[in-house]
């Protein structure tokens, strides 16, 4: 069983794009594994194809409305096209009042509600129809509203979504196709309702192919997009966007953010002496060693050369500082001769010092890292006044940086 499953697993995997990681695979399932700039990202584009979706159907819905003048008797046709202008402007609000936010929740929100206004007008049509005596013409065209569910259920595969969110949105159009199913249950054709929900079932699951497949494009290049490629960490680029990201979800609730700017010591003599690629092995290994030891919350940053941001939301300074000196006791790697490898940081904090935009947060981190330089390095200052404390007890060494 064990290697079936592992068989199966390889074989899906060849369907996604071979840029994808292995490690990035349940990042296909569930949406709580996504990085925070992958779901801002992936929060904007499904906003944005939800409006062009609002605007195809504000556009489409009520041109229909001339088809069912010209086939339907007059009672019937009127509450129709009440019905479509209703959806109209549900759709005509969704596409004016919807902008690309990045938060996820109004995605879920601009979905859902994109799809709840033609699964009503879907059940609402049909109780309509059902209570009117068709012609055999006017009753052929009457079947066109139950393919509505079905072009609800492809238009799925537009959106990166997960597998867990496809699973969702398709539930919630199956319960519609069932509803429907069940307010015309004593004239019902149970064949052709059967397969007519078979076929809704292998069209969710295609979609549900077509909207993971463009997620994981989206993972790729996200990541190619905004890591370090020597390290793998966040690339400075992404890491602006980063931080005014995380200073806004903490300014909303007046939360603290703690910010580490960590300057590597004399790490130009380590190019000088043993070359780049020794250097960048240090790098490599500093990044590796000091990931290890943070929280899935905290974001490291590559910001330049030997220069790396350290962003602690939800932590104040002491919590901050403490963590700190804890990590770099445990030590931060080796340079290539073994000695222990050492770092001068800079500690700054939302709350405590009183910043008020994130480029204040990292100019005063930055300023305290240089303070820790000019104090000896290998320690850390978490304030403006010339004390410090020593982060370890490693001696500081004399080449210049």
């Amino acid at each position: 069983m064990t290697t079936l499953f592992v068989a199966l697993s390889k074989r899906l995997s060849s369907l996604l794009p071979s840029e994808l990681h292995a490690s990035e695979m349940p990042q296909l399932l569930l949406p709580q594994r996504h990085s925070l700039l992958l779901s801002q990202r992936r929060a904007m584009m499904i906003i944005n194809r939800v409006r062009l979706f609002a605007f195809l159907f504000a556009v489409l819905t009520p041109l229909w409305s001339i088809v069912d003048f010209m086939v339907f008797s007059y009672p019937l046709w009127t509450g129709l096209a009440m019905f479509r202008l209703l959806a109209c402007g549900a759709f005509a609000s969704v596409l004016f009042m919807y902008r690309p936010s990045g938060r996820l929740t109004d995605a879920y929100l601009a979905i859902a509600i994109l799809f709840a206004i033609p699964t009503l007008f879907y059940i609402a049509s049909h109780t309509l129809l059902r209570g009117h005596e068709l012609t055999q013409f006017s009753a052929a065209v009457a079947t066109g509203y139950a393919f509505l569910p079905f072009v609800l259920m492809a238009g799925l595969a537009i959106f990166p979504l997960t597998l867990l969110e496809n699973l969702l949105l398709a539930t919630l159009l199956l319960i519609a196709q069932g509803v429907a199913g069940y307010m015309n249950w004593s004239t019902l054709n149970w064949p052709s309702f059967a397969g007519g929900f078979w076929l809704l079932i292998l069209i969710a699951g295609v979609t549900a192919l077509a909207s993971m497949s463009q997620l994981a494009f989206m993972i790729a290049l996200v990541r190619q997009a905004i890591r370090d490629p020597l390290t793998g960490i966040l690339s400075r680029g992404s890491g602006e966007e980063i931080l005014d990201l995380q200073w806004n979800l903490v300014d909303r609730s007046n939360g603290t953010l703690a910010l580490a700017f960590i300057d590597l010591d004399h790490f130009k003599s380590i190019n000088d002496t043993y070359g780049h690629e020794a250097g960048d092995r240090t790098l490599r290994n500093f990044t590796e060693t000091l990931t290890a030891k943070l929280r899935s919350s905290d974001s490291l940053l590559r910001w330049g050369g030997e220069e790396f941001l350290l962003l602690m939301p939800n932590t104040d300074l002491a919590q901050a500082n403490r963590a700190l000196q804890r990590i770099v006791s445990n030590g931060l790697g080796q340079r290539p001769d073994g000695k222990p490898l050492t770092a001068s940081i800079g500690l700054a904090e939302r709350c405590h010092d009183r910043i008020r935009t994130p480029q204040e947060l990292l100019e005063r981190a930055d300023q305290r890292m240089y303070l820790a330089k000019s104090n000896g390095r290998n320690q850390v200052v978490c304030s403006d006044s010339p004390e410090t404390q020593q982060a370890t007890d490693a001696p500081a060494l004399t080449a210049s940086v």
